[in-house]
Parts: structure tokens; sequence; C-alpha cells
């Protein structure tokens, strides 16, 4: 493949832009779901509905976006995943405008919102299945593929950085706050997907998978991606991991805007949600340094490397918050909705989970890079595969939740968050090696 040797400057700014488009509008369950959280009758695992059913699409789409790719091509899977997110995105607008008081029938407008929320998470996933293995392959996989990717992760961050402080910013008093103040994000990432489309209507991508048509019956062939231990292992961490990224950020979002009453033990914080938006923006703020820093590293440093260095740091990172008491508080630099910092008094724990968002910032782009090193002609299918993990996003934040109305403690939630860090600690120190190199991959 002579990949280097071609100028692939605008595809790859393309799959820049995908990549934020899925964190933008993925990001906008988090401050939906604080607005939900305070509807009368709403747990904390009931918040996390509109996570969950956008993760949830992911088990669907997964294999189909997979096969997509295979035989329609990169371009053709883009386009219609925008198509898909521009009409997900609708519904939940169409949640938004129906007529709700706040006390009244929460039931009807949920409903809307959760198919909205489903439909998006099948848009994400197709786009999730395009960009990852575009962006590896363009960079001719190894360590500048990996490269390819934190860049492509840094600009994610930026856009996840600013929903939850637009979303605190519509949001205002979480407690008097429905879903007609979701209105105007809702109608920019339409407006982001529409834009979108066009561009890339008129941008070239190049398709260096696609499976090339030959006349008369091939063999079928006996092995797949999951034929690689280390790519089973690493659809195992991504899930994990997804849950992860997104359960630290919503699980901070939840404590601190709770009232001091909800929860004896660690209760919530009673913080508006303007200045918990701008807490919670900062950790995809901090996933933005830690992604572009990923990428400037990643010719110095492999992505095993990387991967067993911010896992440990992550998973000492929580247990210290677990065990840190309440009552400890600092004043945290924050990023603000005018591109400024502040301060923002907050506990230490929510301190230290915050400053897990340089830990997450690179696992996504070292565990795809790692899964897929060595599969070859199996990296589409195997990109499928790894989106329909991607339901752990919607998965993990549920149990997290359960686990908190279990134990009556928003910290000790983050025992299920610990867990996971140990799994891609394993993965990366022993689950990643290649075993099976004994099968064709061309």
């Amino acid at each position: 493949m002579n990949t280097e040797k071609k100028n692939y400057t605008l595809p790859i700014a393309m799959m820049f832009a995908l990549f934020a488009m899925i964190s933008f509008v993925t990001g906008l369950s988090n401050p939906l779901g604080v607005i939900v959280k305070n509807q009368p009758g709403i747990q904390n695992w009931m918040s996390q509905l509109g996570n969950f059913a956008n993760f949830f699409a992911y088990l669907f789409m997964g294999l189909p976006a997979g096969m997509i790719l295979k035989n329609k091509g990169y371009k053709f899977t883009a386009l219609s995943a925008i198509a898909v997110g521009f009409i997900g995105v609708g519904i939940q607008l169409t949640s938004g405008m129906m007529p709700y008081q706040k006390g009244g029938d929460f039931v009807p407008v949920f409903s809307v919102y959760l198919v909205g929320a489903f439909v998006s998470g099948f848009s994400m996933c197709m786009l999730n299945t395009v960009v990852n293995p575009l962006l590896n392959t363009l960079g001719g996989g190894g360590k500048k593929g990996n490269q390819l990717i934190q860049f492509g992760g840094a600009l994610n961050s930026l856009a996840a950085t600013s929903v939850p402080i637009l979303g605190g910013y519509l949001i205002a008093d979480a407690a008097k706050a429905t879903l007609s103040d979701a209105i105007p994000a809702l109608l920019i990432a339409m407006g982001i997907f529409a834009c979108a489309f066009v561009v890339l209507a008129m941008v070239k991508i190049p398709e260096p998978h696609m499976e090339k048509k030959t006349e008369g019956n091939q063999p079928k062939d006996k092995h797949n991606a999951l034929s690689f231990r280390h790519f089973l292992l690493g659809t195992i961490a991504i899930f994990l991991y997804v849950g992860i990224e997104v359960g630290i950020p919503n699980f901070i979002n939840l404590f601190l805007t709770a009232k001091q009453t909800v929860i004896d033990g660690a209760t919530g914080m009673g913080v508006d949600a303007g200045a918990a938006g701008t807490v919670v923006g900062t950790y995809w703020f901090l996933m933005l340094i830690g992604r572009l820093s990923g990428g400037l590293l990643g010719a110095k440093f492999s992505a095993k490397t990387q991967l067993t260095f911010v896992s440990s740091l992550a998973l000492i990172l929580i247990i210290a918050g677990i065990f840190m008491p309440t009552s400890i508080s600092v004043g945290m630099p924050v990023f603000k909705a005018n591109i400024s910092f502040g301060m923002q008094v907050v506990p230490l724990s929510v301190l230290l989970f915050v400053l897990c968002g340089l830990c997450t910032s690179i696992m996504w782009g070292g565990i795809f890079n790692l899964a897929v090193e060595g599969i070859g002609k199996y990296t589409a299918m195997g990109s499928g595969l790894f989106m329909v993990m991607v339901v752990g996003g919607g998965i993990l934040p549920l149990l997290q939740g359960l686990a908190a109305d279990l134990t009556v403690s928003y910290l000790a939630s983050y025992w299920v968050i610990a867990a996971a860090l140990l799994y891609i600690l394993y993965y990366a120190l022993v689950g990643c090696k290649n075993v099976n190199k004994d099968i064709p991959v061309e």
C-alpha cells in the first residue's frame, strides 16, 4: 500500500470533522440526562436511559455498519449515517416541542426523546465505523495510524467540551428545566448534520478497503476478526472503555447538581447546572489536551506503552476519589463558555475524577490500534464488531446509576469504573499480544 505517497489531507480533515460530530451529538445526552433526572419520579439509573438508548443502538447497528462499509465504501456509509443522524436529532427535537408542564405526565415526552436518542445512536455507530479504520489506514497503521486517531479524537474532545457548557447555559436552573430548554442545542446539531452532508458529498474519499468483485465462486473464509484473540479481548476492552469515558463525567454532573438531601453519605452538592457544566466541560477539555499530547507522543511511544500508563494512573485517581471525604474542597480551574478559564469550588474527589480525562483521552485510539494490528483484510468487519461493543457506553453508566441507588452513594458507584479500568490495564499488559499470526490476512 502506498497511502503515504498520496495527499490525503482533505479526506483526513473530513474524518476529523466527523469525529467532532460524533462527540457533539452523543454528548447531548449528558445535559438532557440532568433535565430528565429532575422530573418527578425519575431515579438515577433512569436519567441514563437516553444515554443508554444512544449506545444501545450500537448493538444492533455495529455489524450492519461493518457490512455496509465493506460493500458500499466509506463515503456512502458516512453520508447515510449523517442522514440518519439528522432524523434522530429531529425526533429528539419533536420531544422538546411536545406540550408538557413541570410536574405533568412525562412519559409521552420521555418516550419520544428515547426513540430519537436510539435513532441517533444508529448514526453515531455508522460514523464511528467509518472514521476509525479510515484514519488508521491512511496513516499506514502502527504508530502513524494511532497518531491520526488521537488527533481526530482531540477534535472529538473539543466538541465534547462545548456540549455540557452549552447544555448548562441552556438549562440554567436544572430543577425548573424541561426538554424544551434543549431545543436550541438540538437545532445546532441538526445544522451541523446538514452542513456536513453537503461538504462530504463534494469531497473525494479514498476507498482503500473496498473489496473488488471477481468472477467465479470464492472459497468461504473460515476465519474472521474474532479468530484473533487480541481482537476479541480488544472488543471487551472497548466495551468497558466507552462506559468509563461516559460514566465518569455523567456522574460528576449528577453528583454536583443533585440536592444535598438526595443521598446521605455522599450527598449531591446542589450546584447549579451551569457551574456543573463547566466542570464536566473541563473533563472533556482535558481529553482534548490528552489526545493532542498522545498524538504528538505517538511517534515515540507505542499504543501499548501509552495504554498501560494511562490505565494505571486512571485507576489510582478513581480509587483515591472514592475514598476522599467530600468535605475536602478545592478551587478547580474550569473551562467556561466564553473560551476562558475561571475557578469553581468542588470536592477534591471531583477534581480527581475530572483529571481522569487526561487518561481516558487516548484509550480509544490505543485499544483500536492494538486490536486491529495484524488482522489485515478483516479490519472492515472488525470495525463493525468494535461498534457493537460501544454499547458499553450505555450499559456501564446504567449499572453505575443502579450502584448509586443501591449503595446510596454517588462516589461508591465509581467502583464500577475502577473494575473496568483494571481490565483495560490487563489488556494493555497481556491481552493485546497477537498470538494468531498463522492466520492469513491478505
